[in-house]
């Protein structure tokens, strides 16, 4: 078997539990290979984040072309753009077709609040990116930011169907509003919005506070399963159970004294 290629644009986590770390452990488990360009080195553990150097432009774009020259690429994901300036430049590519189906997870705080973009990143990803996307998933707080609303107003499905209505307006093809902050304790309703379809991707909440992570494994692993020819409601479905595994597996490690990483290999599955 000759895997697929995926491409991760993302930034590192020296924890190893989310960004191009997480990343890359979800690809090696759902069996492609990995690719990626680091968009900003961050001294960060299960405790939080303490510093965030992004890479510069030129970086970036020398490290895309790298990949794009010698791979074929068959799915794209971004995490972590950390400045206008990066995301700017993956929108001029996603613009010209050079990012097949295009998975954006737009990163702005970390769990513990430490900004992970730079002033003016949300306005350059409604103007620049998420025009190019062909799906977003954002979590209540990043959709409440990309649309200008109160993040106190999602709390129903309904607000979750509306606010995703509301960025396939400027211009995403699908986008994916996470409930993992909803307040229903006992599941995680997840929406799946496009323009002319909806759909509810109910899952089991995990009790656990090793959850870091979640975010960056989603979207790596719809990528993937775009990769494999699966259609975005499939993809979705089947990325959302691969977290809800992950997270079962992981549940009661103890790396670290924060919250830790997921079970991406399936070690205690």
């Amino acid at each position: 078997m000759q895997p697929a290629t995926v491409l991760s644009i993302a930034g590192s986590d020296s924890g190893g539990g989310a960004g191009i770390q997480a990343d890359l452990r979800t690809f090696a488990a759902l069996g492609v290979h990995g690719t990626t360009a680091v968009t900003a080195l961050t001294a960060q553990n299960t405790l939080g984040v303490q510093h965030v150097a992004p890479s510069s432009v030129e970086s970036v774009q020398a490290q895309i072309e790298s990949v794009l020259r010698d791979f074929s690429v068959a799915a794209v994901k971004t995490g972590m753009l950390a400045t206008p300036e990066i995301i700017a430049l993956i929108g001029e590519y996603a613009a010209r077709g050079a990012l097949p189906w295009l998975v954006v997870d737009p990163v702005f705080v970390s769990t513990t609040n430490h900004a992970l973009v730079s002033d003016g990143g949300v306005a350059a990803y409604r103007q620049h990116l998420l025009p190019h996307a062909f799906l977003v998933t954002p979590n209540l707080r990043e959709a409440a930011a990309l649309c200008d609303l109160d993040l106190a107003t999602l709390t129903t499905t309904d607000a979750l169907i509306a606010v995703g209505a509301s960025l396939c307006a400027l211009g995403a093809k699908h986008v994916l509003v996470k409930g993992g902050h909803f307040p229903d304790v006992a599941s995680v309703p997840d929406v799946l919005v496009s323009s002319d379809d909806t759909l509810i991707l109910e899952g089991p909440r995990v009790p656990t506070t090793n959850d870091h992570g979640t975010g960056c494994t989603l979207s790596a692993a719809i990528a993937t399963f775009l990769a494999g020819g699966d259609p975005p409601a499939v993809a979705c479905r089947r990325a959302k159970d691969f977290v809800t595994g992950a997270l079962r597996g992981g549940a009661n490690w103890r790396l670290g004294a924060g919250a830790g990483p997921l079970d991406h290999m399936g070690w205690n599955q």
